[in-house]
């Protein structure tokens, strides 16, 4: 996993990126409140974890930005010295998934982690996923769409399976170079760009079938579910002659 630590203490912070690169995930440190919420806002991570006092501003505020302006779902963990019953009760009703007091205890913590993230993708463990009329089979790497199945690629299925999973998610070309094909840097980011815009095509993956791609500008892609009134009033716009229909398309 891909974990963002917010940890003003550099001891502290290397201890837990230690922890956590040894178990095979990715981590990285902010010693402030902003730097953290620049890197989250504009990064796709899967787990969050927060420190409580930090120099610029409190943990609880922290997470209160994060969700007000994340809109998926992320596991959020509060590691901090502070662990009286109020403190806990503050973390988790303003959004926390869970509390640890420092120390951290490595296998503790691996596991708390690990379980936020399997509660946060419940979907891994099962074979046959249904995502509106799309049917996923993660055995036999099939696609159906209205009970029809699809052509694709193994990139293709890899790449629509990670959207799916991941809905309402922004995703960074970054990211999806490094989960869908396993490339860490000093790569073309336009494989992305033409992927997705096969994937449109392809897939289905548009209003009429309630789902959209939507490209945001200079950061990434997110999967959209539609609402039926929504992605009617898309397939009418689509339909109908417009000017600017170029503008819109980047929308799509």
């Amino acid at each position: 996993m891909r974990i963002a630590l917010l940890e003003d203490q550099q001891e502290q912070a290397q201890h837990i990126q230690s922890i956590l690169s040894e178990r095979g995930h990715h981590c990285d440190s902010f010693p402030t409140g902003q730097s953290f919420l620049s890197a989250a806002l504009h990064r796709s991570y899967d787990l969050m974890i927060l420190d409580w006092q930090i120099p610029d501003m409190t943990g609880i505020d922290v997470l209160k930005s994060v969700r007000a302006q994340i809109n998926w779902p992320v596991p959020i963990v509060f590691l901090t010295q502070r662990d009286s019953e109020s403190d806990i009760v503050e973390a988790l009703d303003a959004g926390a998934d869970d509390f640890l007091a420092k120390p951290a205890r490595a296998a503790e913590l691996v596991a708390r982690i690990n379980a936020l993230a399997r509660r946060a993708n419940p979907d891994n463990e099962k074979e046959v996923l249904q995502y509106g009329p799309f049917e996923v089979n993660t055995q036999h790497r099939t696609i159906c769409l209205h009970g029809e199945e699809l052509t694709l690629t193994d990139k293709d299925f890899d790449l629509t399976l990670f959207l799916f999973q991941n809905q309402g998610r922004l995703l960074t070309r970054e990211v999806l170079l490094e989960r869908v094909w396993g490339l860490a840097k000093d790569i073309n980011t336009r494989t992305v760009d033409t992927h997705m815009s096969r994937l449109r095509r392809r897939m289905g993956l548009n209003p009429e079938n309630g789902f959209r791609i939507k490209t945001i500008y200079q950061r990434g892609y997110r999967l959209e579910a539609m609402k039926s009134e929504a992605a009617n009033e898309d397939l009418t716009k689509a339909k109908a002659p417009d000017s600017n229909r170029e503008a819109q398309i980047l929308d799509d």
